[in-house]
């Protein structure tokens, strides 16, 4: 079975040679666990790759065509079982009385201009893969240093996950009232317990628009980042090796030894630093309507 940092099923496949079909029936019948993993570790790939846009008859299309007998069933079980049946938007409303409605927020990152830190948070969920088992990360970064703020690390979806990384976050950077909280349309985020600490504090949440992977840029770039140099590098025993592991990446690496681009090529640490040396910030600006195209601010095409 391959593991991550190793060869792909595919190219295992190739080298055989063995068909992809005659693999995983081979799996089905003498290694049950693993050909679940086996099926499930495709179908995380396969929605991650189509940003959640794929359904699960689209997702058993995709498995079939990849030589996987599945039923679409048995995907929509798996998918529901990993969380990865997307939240349906729903028209932007300002408030709302009902208890357990979850509710699509309005798209405030895009239109932010940040002048400093704590203005604007992003948030974001992956999954890792250890040999029989899937865990999930949830990670949380400073709009304006890049930086994580905020971690958890857990073998389940459930909101419990985020918000474990949101209570670090605000435990150790106290943000102040009216910082904006952009994620993605998860129903971990759109859950009433995730928006009810966000109120407690005094954050604005924000959403990305469907299907729009340049809203969450940051975060996406950090966990393709984490994902390249540690993830797939390195084999790892079970759940608590991998936890130390993160640790010392996150903590002492990306944040205080790891040069980024935007940044100026420097560690968001020391960026930060340099932050607290200077003048103070100014409050973040928003704009809320775009000029119309061929026209200039206060002027006419």
């Amino acid at each position: 079975m391959s593991q991550q940092g190793s060869l792909s099923i595919e190219r295992m496949c190739q080298l055989a040679p063995v068909s992809r079909a005659s693999f995983y029936r081979s799996l089905q019948e003498w290694h049950p666990v693993e050909e679940e993993m086996a099926v499930r570790d495709a179908i995380q790939h396969i929605a991650l790759a189509h940003r959640r846009r794929y359904g699960y008859r689209r997702i058993t299309a995709e498995l079939r065509r990849r030589g996987l007998r599945v039923n679409h069933k048995r995907v929509a079980r798996l998918m529901r079982e990993d969380n990865l049946l997307a939240v349906q938007p729903r028209a932007f409303v300002t408030t709302t009385n009902a208890q357990h409605e979850l509710e699509v927020y309005l798209n405030l990152a895009s239109r932010l201009t940040l002048t400093g830190l704590n203005q604007l948070w992003v948030a974001d969920i992956t999954y890792i893969r250890l040999r029989t088992e899937f865990v999930y990360l949830a990670v949380l970064l400073d709009g304006f240093s890049r930086k994580v703020v905020g971690w958890a690390l857990e073998k389940t979806l459930a909101t419990r996950l985020p918000l474990a990384a949101l209570h670090q976050a605000i435990t150790t950077r106290h943000p102040p009232p009216g910082l904006v909280h952009h994620s993605d349309r998860g129903i971990q985020y759109a859950s009433g317990a995730y928006v009810q600490v966000l109120q407690q504090h005094q954050m604005i949440p924000s959403m990305s628009r469907p299907a729009n992977p340049y809203d969450n840029a940051s975060c996406e770039s950090f966990m393709k980042t984490l994902k390249r140099e540690e993830i797939y590098a390195t084999a790892y025993r079970d759940l608590d090796h991998l936890r130390t592991n993160l640790a010392a990446f996150i903590d002492e690496y990306y944040n205080g030894t790891r040069l980024h681009s935007a940044l100026g090529y420097q560690p968001p640490n020391e960026f930060e630093r340099g932050l607290a040396s200077g003048p103070p910030s100014g409050a973040a600006r928003m704009q809320f309507f775009r000029p119309a195209q061929g026209s200039k601010p206060g002027g006419t095409p």
